[in-house]
């Protein structure tokens, strides 16, 4: 008997990159969801096939035992396995069985997995994330594991981090897993403080506008703006006193909370670090000259010597996209109490805010002349009041928040890039 569960993807409205300094994000989940159809064996096959959209089916038939370790699960080893043969999408799936045999104690014996996504891959949806929260889903059901609403997220982030190697923060897991239909998910990334669930007010709409440049949060690009950012806060932490023994044990540990702002950006104030940090931050600094003087804590990306970091702007991003984010969740609160002129400036001030966030994850390196073309068209459009790039950035999808006569715009806008690019562009 198969087993069979689903997870969507998500649309990032406000947070994005800056998940992994602490802020506060809001998502959204999209129609598009991932089915997972589990049958367990006792022979330790693993026979997958992965459907995604229209294409072939990726296929990969292996005995769970060849991805252990001296029949022992490690990360590193299941890693370069799977990279080796070219089958690192399959890291995903049964990322997730190694990570609940790690850490929960499963007895994982094989199984046959299919997996039907109508998340789209590239497009900066979390499509990744919908697979590793469906597949957790049902091995979560099938060997009737007691998980918290947040424990299963981040058991899905150590796949992504640690069995496939990309360097996700946790917002997309927890955006699959927990997020409802017709509302935003604010979660503070510190590193999974779930608050309430924030209504979308009656008549205004989140949509996605795929760019047709495909997103990869593996990219080269993001995980340096990442780097930086912790090279930024290693450089603030040790301005105030912390020791190279204390950045150490953090990143050894996990363990925080003895550092200055419990070793999140986001939890700097923007005065603050206009008036303490910033002139105190390099605008570029090579990893070289990082690695001679400071340690960053974080545990998924590596420093490489001779990449040139862009240390300042980087750093300032999570900052002020924090306190973006909370002005935009408190503006969004109170609009459905306003009257009617109020609420046309309370729209105006939420378009502001993402288009603020636009500009800074091209200052950051993440933008995409297709995203650019996207937002420029929407601040030129009737009833669209913001745009703006999403989760990683570097193309995928871009959010724009509309009225009821601006989705209609913003559909005629999505067919005019149809046409003139002559792409199938998805609509979330």
């Amino acid at each position: 008997m198969f087993i069979e569960t689903s997870a969507p993807g998500r649309l990032d409205v406000m947070g994005g990159i800056a998940d992994y300094s602490g802020s506060l994000v809001l998502q959204m989940p999209i129609t598009q969801r991932t089915i997972v159809k589990l049958h367990l064996r006792t022979d330790y096959r693993c026979d997958l096939k992965s459907f995604i959209g229209t294409s072939q089916p990726w296929e990969l038939k292996l005995d769970y035992r060849d991805l252990l370790q001296n029949n022992q699960v490690d990360y590193t080893f299941a890693n370069s396995y799977l990279a080796q043969r070219k089958q690192t999408w399959a890291g995903y799936i049964l990322g997730c069985a190694l990570v609940l045999q790690k850490e929960k104690g499963i007895a994982f014996s094989g199984a046959t997995i299919e997996v039907h996504s109508e998340v789209p891959l590239g497009k900066g949806v979390s499509s990744s994330a919908s697979v590793e929260v469906a597949t957790m889903r049902a091995l979560a059901q099938a060997f009737q594991l007691n998980l918290t609403p947040t424990e299963l997220p981040t058991l899905a982030q150590k796949v992504e981090n640690l069995v496939v190697g990309a360097p996700c923060g946790l917002m997309d897991q927890l955006a699959c897993h927990l997020g409802e239909p017709n509302h935003l998910l604010p979660i503070v990334c510190q590193p999974d403080l779930i608050e309430p669930l924030l209504p979308i007010p009656h008549g205004l709409h989140f949509i996605g506008i795929d760019s047709g440049v495909k997103h990869s949060v593996s990219g080269h690009q993001y995980g340096n703006v990442r780097s930086a950012a912790f090279m930024g806060y290693s450089i603030i932490a040790s301005q105030l006193g912390t020791t190279q023994k204390d950045l150490e044990h953090a990143l050894q540990t996990g363990e925080r909370n003895h550092l200055p702002y419990r070793g999140y950006l986001c939890k700097i104030l923007t005065d603050e670090f206009e008036s303490r940090f910033k002139n105190i931050l390099p605008e570029q600094l090579s990893g070289k000259e990082f690695l001679e003087k400071y340690i960053s804590i974080d545990p998924v990306t590596k420093i490489n010597p001779d990449t040139v970091y862009n240390i300042r702007v980087c750093t300032e991003h999570p900052v002020y996209e924090n306190n973006r984010v909370s002005q935009f969740r408190l503006l969004l609160s109170t609009y459905s109490q306003q009257q009617l002129n109020e609420q046309t400036k309370t729209l105006t001030a939420l378009g502001n805010l993402m288009y603020a966030s636009h500009e800074s994850y091209s200052r950051c390196g993440l933008g995409s002349d297709r995203t650019d073309e996207i937002v420029a068209l929407a601040k030129n459009a009737t009833g669209i009041y913001g745009a703006k790039i999403t989760g990683g950035g570097q193309g995928g999808t871009v959010c724009l928040l509309t009225d009821s006569v601006g989705k209609q715009t913003a559909k005629a806008l999505h067919q005019q890039l149809i046409e003139k690019y002559n792409q199938s562009l998805v609509w979330f």
